[in-house]
């Protein structure tokens, strides 16, 4: 029987069975698109990532993404995972790497201690949305919104785009999706955060999927960075720092440490940060081909 290697590690964490579990996938370069469609499933973890031979001039290795149903241009957790996991198989040193993926070329700083830095892609803002539907559909009321005319819910990301709603940190353990209405109002992927002093407490929802809130989100906290500039929560000009705490109401406390640089009241660059620790390895039989 034909048979590919894999690890289960945690991200966004310093310790195990905390952060986001990911499995990483190697010698998968002859498995075609279904196969490791199959593999995702077979996990059933909230993302599945499959370290391949690099196909761009300048590339240190290619990603590919894939959740229980879909393949993803790009996502946080498993370019972090993926980076730091390759590093200690010995696939290259630490220090910059450059990973291939949907999104383009991301720059990714490892370190030898397990930490990766990984730079979105270009910065995106949406428009302005009403922010009484989104409320409704997390179970919440107008009491518990904390935005207000510039820090309006809106999407925005750095290679994969959320809606963010800011709302009083006591609001988040009360959040109670609703999946229909989430549908009826085309919201795919938001991310729910409660802001002071430079951090951010992060709930992050993926309605109607099987794996429906994520514990720990590099997407979704790069693509704060772009909400909170546009917002006038950061300073619209030169680099600042925030982190975002995540996954605490699903007892996998995560850490993602950030930076978005801005000029002239636009995010720019965003980074993510933070720890991978392993907790399996295996090998994992290849899926009959379908297609």
């Amino acid at each position: 029987m034909s048979t590919v290697a894999y690890e289960i590690v945690d991200v966004f964490t310093d310790r195990p069975f905390a952060g986001n579990p990911l499995a990483v996938v190697y010698g998968a370069e002859e498995l075609a698109a279904d196969q490791m469609q199959t593999l995702a499933r077979e996990f059933n973890l909230a993302e599945t990532v499959f370290v391949l031979p690099p196909t761009a001039d300048g590339a240190t290795y290619r990603a590919r993404i894939f959740t229980t149903e879909t393949e993803l241009p790009f996502a946080g957790h498993p370019s972090v995972g993926a980076a730091v996991t390759s590093m200690r198989r010995g696939l290259f040193d630490a220090g910059a790497v450059v990973q291939e993926c949907g999104a383009g070329l991301l720059p990714v700083e490892v370190s030898d201690a397990g930490r990766a830095t990984l730079t979105g892609g270009e910065p995106r803002l949406g428009e302005p949305r009403e922010p009484g539907p989104l409320l409704a559909m997390l179970g919440l009321t107008a009491e518990d919104y904390a935005g207000g005319e510039l820090a309006a819910p809106r999407p925005a990301g750095c290679g994969l785009d959320w809606v963010f709603l800011p709302v009083r940190r006591e609001a988040l353990a009360g959040i109670r999706l609703d999946t229909p209405a989430a549908e009826r109002l085309g919201v795919t992927d938001i991310s729910v955060f409660a802001w002071s002093g430079g951090e951010a407490h992060a709930r992050v929802f993926v309605p109607g999927t099987s794996v429906w809130e994520d514990p720990a989100t590099g997407s979704a906290a790069l693509g704060l960075g772009v909400w909170l500039v546009a917002a006038g929560w950061l300073p619209g000009d030169g680099t600042s720092s925030y982190r975002v705490h995540q996954g605490v109401e699903m007892k996998r406390p995560s850490l993602l440490d950030c930076t978005v640089t801005a000029v002239g009241g636009a995010a720019t660059v965003a980074t993510v940060a933070g720890h991978v620790r392993p907790v399996a390895e295996g090998r994992i039989a290849v899926p009959p081909f379908i297609g």
